[in-house]
């Protein structure tokens, strides 16, 4: 009951019980899932709301952020990655993603619902939610995971290019990886590794992406030696607001049922997000005298991407714990560690959704222990599930790295990465889509 991870391997039981021999049917028949219409009504919302984080909320988030000569590019990216990546959730995604039975059962889905193959609108999880309404969340979460990279390598990259890669990586990154984690046959979860709501599968799979994207583009003409402010923090805050208000679907919805483990997500992405962007405030305060609107938000962000493979695991006083440092740490990483290295990172996805993601989902081993208010689970020892939840964030970064590096190699030779240096200097709003955001 207490996590999705469970609750979604429900999902396969009619057709394995279906499956099943004559003689074991006459003597426990398979009971038929019956709808539930409070938990279907809740679903349809979450469902609406994590497309309000995609569309405006995470294309406002990024637009502000860049100079007002390409603000339109980074819209017209994040609406057209996260149409795209739609459309061919439908097509092989979903199987790809959620069906299991192949010999690479524990890494990868097969093909039996390709074109939603088996699913109509008669068909009921067990869970007692349509098939349809659960196909459609996971749906959203597979649209903004790539929708996020586009963070890493803004203002410099080729639309095309930002298409081709997307295309692969949800393909040979983004669809395995949420097998593993989220299949009853994946081979985190068969390890027990928690993620609740996409610690691993979302947060840092697309963190690791942006950072290997900001190395492999390379950085921006000018950077380091001209002023790259963000054009309109005020849009920047507006689209964080509508993250934060989004990720109830985001993290509640993920409970899967309107329950005590949705409420209870609920008020850990409040308190989470309220201590991640006092825990990032006061620590650019302290260090560089001044608190500033930019650091608020992104530290309500990364407390956001904290909590989310948490919320419904940890109790509040450990959400409050996880925002707060993911806070902290994000800003380091943004600021200290990011000039160091010399990468760059745009809109700061890594330091944001991949440092975050990452101390939360490690984190989570930790704060589901009963004694530290968590929902505990079955066996619990903290050592050995720090220990999984590791394996598990390694095998993310390992699988994200090397994979992404890849596919940023082979659409550089297809169609290259970059546009020209005139084009960049001249602003992706013209040179790629013929339109400007601001008319004097």
């Amino acid at each position: 009951m207490i996590s999705k991870l469970f609750q979604r391997a429900g999902l396969l039981a009619l057709p394995l019980a279906l499956a099943a021999g004559p003689a074991l049917a006459q003597a426990t028949p398979a009971p038929t899932p019956t709808l539930n219409s409070g938990d279907t009504a809740w679903m349809i919302v979450s469902t609406v709301l994590v497309l309000l984080m995609i569309v405006p909320g995470l294309a406002l988030f990024y637009g502000g952020l860049v100079r007002s000569k390409n603000m339109l590019s980074v819209l017209t990216q994040v609406l057209a990655v996260a149409c795209m990546t739609m459309v061919i959730w439908i097509v092989y995604g979903y199987s790809l993603a959620f069906t299991g039975g192949g010999s690479l059962t524990s890494f990868i889905g097969g093909f039996s619902k390709m074109f939603l193959a088996g699913v109509s609108h008669e068909t009921v999880t067990a869970g007692g939610i349509p098939e349809y309404v659960f196909l459609a969340f996971q749906m959203t979460f597979a649209a903004i995971t790539p929708a996020l990279i586009v963070g890493g390598f803004a203002e410099r990259t080729r639309f095309s290019a930002v298409m081709l890669f997307m295309l692969l990586w949800v393909t040979f990154i983004y669809y395995p990886l949420a097998h593993m984690v989220w299949h009853e046959d994946g081979y985190l979860m068969k390890l027990g590794a928690l993620d609740f709501a996409g610690g691993t599968v979302v947060h840092i799979n697309a963190g690791i992406a942006a950072l290997v994207g900001a190395y492999v583009v390379g950085k921006r003409i000018g950077y380091g030696k001209e002023l790259m402010a963000p054009h309109s923090l005020t849009l920047t805050f507006v689209g964080g607001a509508l993250l934060w208000i989004g990720w109830f679907g985001f993290n509640a919805g993920s409970a899967l049922t309107a329950g005590p483990v949705a409420a209870l997500a609920l008020v850990n992405t409040l308190v989470a997000t309220a201590a991640a962007t006092l825990g990032w405030l006061f620590v650019e305060w302290m260090v560089k005298g001044k608190p500033s609107l930019l650091g608020s938000i992104s530290g309500a962000v990364a407390g956001l991407v904290a909590i989310t493979p948490a919320a419904g695991l940890v109790g509040p006083v450990g959400a409050i714990v996880l925002g707060a440092v993911g806070g902290a740490v994000s800003f380091f990483f943004c600021t200290t560690v990011k000039t160091a290295l010399g990468y760059d990172d745009t809109a700061d996805v890594f330091g944001v959704h991949g440092v975050a993601g990452i101390i939360g989902s490690i984190g989570t081993g930790i704060f589901v222990a009963p004694a530290l208010g968590g929902v505990g689970v079955e066996g619990y020892s903290m050592a050995a599930q720090v220990w999984k939840q590791t394996v598990a964030v390694v095998i993310a970064m390992v699988w994200c790295g090397i994979g992404s590096f890849i596919l940023y190699k082979i659409v550089d030779v297809v169609v290259g990465l970059r546009v020209t240096p005139d084009q960049e200097r001249e602003g992706l709003d013209i040179a790629e889509h013929g339109e400007r955001a601001y008319h004097n």
